[in-house]
């Protein structure tokens, strides 16, 4: 996508169904694939749910919540689901044709493997839409993982004559070491496949692009705590979802941010955050039953921050009722730091919003954007101070009137708090002010808002740093060719425009 946008083509992502609890609010309230958003801005374009028209989150009961072109469907099992597939494949073409009557060229992306023999009379993802789109294929193969001859010889094996004709290249992504020592490899490949290898990508590090689910979770687990950064623990719940919210905070020298998975770990934590769940009445239970309910007012009783967002918002407060059944129905007892209380709702709510820092919580104004996304809504049970004031909701187009809602609450001493808005962190002017009033509480000096700031850079500098990676290794003729861009020099390609 990268290259192909930096070159000057007109480029759009698309992947017919993804499975994720990290998803994103488009400006006209839609909900998809936070993967896909990613992919759009690597073309320079505004997130769009027909990028993504089928989204599955999963919960707790082996069901699974349906997303189709940014709405709830329905919520059904596997079975159920695949049943559905010739209604699901009029929704993804009536989005992939959208899309493609706007753009030069359409980078489809599958799920799973490319041979899933026990799925194929139920797929909508991977060569149903390729013959759809009339689309070459080319083969990704992840050597990191190992056996990658087995990946992409057993692959084209499977495949039928006349989907092995649609693939036009075969690219081995993450090598280690020494290029020269996977020549034969490449020569085998293509011997037995009858295939071109285009590229050996030497594995990227540090690349700093957010993950899908919880692949990047993994880095964050033996972050050590240390006497001179802001020590973050954000607990990791069974269904956590959107655990990008904290990623930026994550790349901030002055941080240290681990998740954490049982309570002992939140030793050394001047912050803890609960982030949002997908079945918030489920992980409230987990909490109390490995002991985090305790360890958390051990933290609060030692002068620690406690934050939650989204779900974990929910849990600070004094109670959770479940009426329409969204969960389990009944209710639950939460944490008891915010006194406010949660009603779940059927109705699911997905905006982006723009809002100021209230000063009565903050000691300062400054602006947030983000978005919410949650089936509840949460009133005070007694007076007590929100965090932040929406002035826009871009979900209902708004004008420049400042819409009158608040956002949050917060404890008196501003040592407990909760949103719904995800993606307060992504803010660096919050952010470090934030950071900031956390220091002085350590006995840190506050540091400089261009910190942040560079921080909130990084998305653009990953993609040309994997644009420029792709471009020194990747053999982009054959691609070129099979778009008819032949008239476009792969020396274009490295071009920012």
């Amino acid at each position: 996508c990268r290259l192909l946008h930096r070159a000057g083509v007109r480029v759009a992502p698309f992947k017919a169904q993804n499975m994720s609890l990290n998803s994103f609010v488009t400006p006209d309230g839609g909900e998809m694939g936070r993967a896909q958003a990613l992919q759009a801005q690597a073309c320079g374009l505004a997130p769009h749910v027909d990028m993504n028209p089928v989204l599955l989150k999963p919960e707790a009961d082996s069901k699974s919540q349906v997303i189709v072109q940014g709405k709830v469907w329905r919520r059904q099992e596997a079975r159920e689901y695949f049943e559905r597939k010739s209604t699901l494949l009029t929704f993804v073409k009536e989005s992939y044709d959208r899309l493609a009557k706007q753009y030069e060229v359409m980078v489809i992306e599958g799920a799973g493997s490319a041979a899933e023999m026990n799925l194929r009379d139920r797929d909508i993802v991977n060569w149903p839409v390729v013959e759809m789109a009339d689309a070459a294929v080319v083969l990704v193969a992840d050597i990191d993982r190992g056996g990658v001859f087995a990946q992409v010889i057993g692959t084209m094996e499977l495949l039928s004559p006349s989907e092995r004709q649609r693939v036009i290249g075969v690219v081995i992504n993450k090598f280690r070491g020494d290029l020269t020592l996977f020549e034969d490899g490449v020569t085998i490949i293509e011997a037995r496949t009858g295939v071109p290898v285009l590229g050996v990508l030497p594995y990227l590090r540090d690349l700093e692009l957010d993950q899908e689910d919880s692949v990047a979770v993994d880095r964050f687990r033996m972050t050590p705590f240390a006497t001179e950064t802001v020590n973050v623990a954000v607990v990791l719940l069974p269904h956590m979802s959107n655990f990008t919210d904290f990623n930026l905070l994550a790349a901030e020298p002055d941080v240290a941010l681990r998740y954490v998975a049982a309570p002992q770990e939140l030793h050394g934590a001047d912050v803890v955050i609960l982030p949002g769940s997908k079945t918030t009445i489920e992980d409230l239970g987990y909490l109390r039953k490995v002991g985090f309910d305790e360890a958390l007012m051990t933290h609060a009783q030692r002068g620690g921050e406690i934050i939650g967002v989204c779900g974990g918002f929910q849990m600070l407060g004094n109670e959770i009722t479940d009426p329409q059944h969204v969960e389990t129905g009944g209710s639950s007892n939460g944490l008891g730091f915010l006194e406010v209380e949660t009603k779940l709702l059927a109705h699911k709510k997905t905006v982006q919003v723009r809002a100021r820092c209230l000063p009565g919580a903050w000691g300062h104004e400054c602006l947030v954007e983000g978005y919410e996304i949650h089936m509840g809504a949460t009133r005070n049970a007694r007076p007590i101070p929100p965090c932040f004031r929406i002035l826009t909701n871009q979900a209902q187009g708004s004008s420049a009137h400042e819409e009158v809602r608040v956002d949050g609450a917060m404890s008196l001493d501003g040592r407990v708090w909760g949103t719904y808005i995800h993606g307060v962190f992504d803010q660096p002017e919050f952010r470090r002010q934030w950071l900031n009033r956390a220091r002085i509480r350590k006995g840190l000096e506050p540091l400089a808002i261009e910190i942040s700031e560079a921080v909130s850079q990084r998305l653009s500098r990953a993609l040309d740093r994997w644009a420029d990676h792709l471009d020194a290794h990747l053999d982009a003729n054959p691609i070129l060719s099979a778009l008819g861009l032949g008239g476009l020099s792969p020396d274009h390609l490295h071009q920012p425009k």
